[in-house]
């Protein structure tokens, strides 16, 4: 494995982070393919011996119990100091006012809510899982900076929006001396470029390191174009996404074709020209077999040439901006 500074901070991080909305109770919260605790330990254990130190969850992650699952594994498989936890905040926790959100009141009651099903007394990284549009950034921002001088975050980063709204969230802290935003969390795969025209060069430029989610479409780049899953039967989100016609079609087809021309496995491909954008940290990947850490891992290997890069891209066209609004 191999290990990178987290964009302009001294953290060092694997180069693949294992995502952690694979883990929870199946019948809390919206995701009911999830793995209970006995299925996702063998899994987080596998992670950790091919060198992954970078966990990402959220407290909305079937209804905390990501974090309550993840946290007891981690506890129980390695030391604290050697691996990085992220999680997020802003859905909603519970019915009512203050249950969601990134005032003040929320981002404080959920951090130490996180603290405590994580069973640790800080994390890493502490990310807004989306834009408050009811809540002043300059209230969220100095709240999160508040959290960090507090001792309970180490670095802070965002999820999904504009470009715009992370340049403002920049120039804000900047101007008021606050905790910056050191991570994007966002969007990307080959189903899903929109990020690359406004998002991903200012991330370049202001030195952010980019942590994109979905980096295999939710299982679509792994397999034939009409085949499906159980979580892809299940995933409403997921299914808001991606498009369904003849481009998309093409794009599957073009990993199907590189991946066979390179004898490895589509995922491999697809994960591998996430991995090699500028400037991409580290993509988060979902597990729920062996397999899918041990092929993370061996894309980190494959070098795709310029001509395969070329193929992949090709038949890509505009998407509308999916994944926030």
């Amino acid at each position: 494995m191999d290990y990178v500074k987290l964009g302009s901070t001294g953290l060092e991080v694997s180069r693949i982070c294992l995502g952690c909305m694979t883990y929870g109770v199946p019948d809390r919260g919206t995701h009911p393919w999830t793995l209970d605790e006995e299925k996702s330990r063998p899994l987080i254990r596998d992670a950790l011996e091919a060198g992954i130190n970078f966990f990402d969850t959220a407290n909305t992650y079937s209804d905390g119990t990501s974090e309550e699952i993840v946290g007891r594994a981690l506890r129980d498989m390695t030391k604290r100091d050697d691996i990085v936890i992220a999680t997020k905040v802003f859905n909603r926790m519970r019915p009512g006012p203050n249950g969601a959100g990134l005032s003040r009141k929320a981002i404080f009651n959920e951090i130490d809510n996180s603290l405590k099903r994580l069973g640790t007394d800080y994390v890493d990284l502490y990310q807004i899982h989306r834009w408050d549009y009811t809540t002043p950034i300059e209230e969220t921002l100095e709240a999160l900076h508040d959290v960090v001088k507090a001792g309970k975050a180490r670095y802070i980063g965002a999820s999904s929006m504009y470009a715009w709204q992370f340049s403002k969230s920049l120039y804000i802290s900047r101007a008021n001396g606050w905790t910056e935003f050191k991570t994007m969390q966002n969007h990307l795969n080959l189903l899903y470029r929109e990020e690359e025209r406004e998002m991903m060069p200012l991330c370049k430029d202001q030195g952010i390191g980019m942590l994109p989610w979905s980096p295999l479409a939710r299982g679509r780049l792994t397999r034939e174009w009409d085949a499906t899953s159980a979580r892809q039967e299940s995933d409403t989100f997921g299914s808001t996404l991606y498009r369904t016609d003849d481009a998309d079609r093409a794009v599957v087809e073009a990993v199907a074709a590189v991946a066979k021309a390179r004898g490895v496995p589509r995922a491999q491909v697809a994960l591998a020209w996430v991995a090699q954008k500028s400037p991409v940290t580290a993509p988060i990947i979902g597990a729920s077999k062996p397999e899918h850490v041990s092929d993370a891992v061996a894309a980190l290997s494959l070098n795709l040439k310029a001509e395969e890069i070329a193929q992949l891209e090709a038949p890509y066209v505009p998407h509308a901006v999916s994944g926030f609004k």
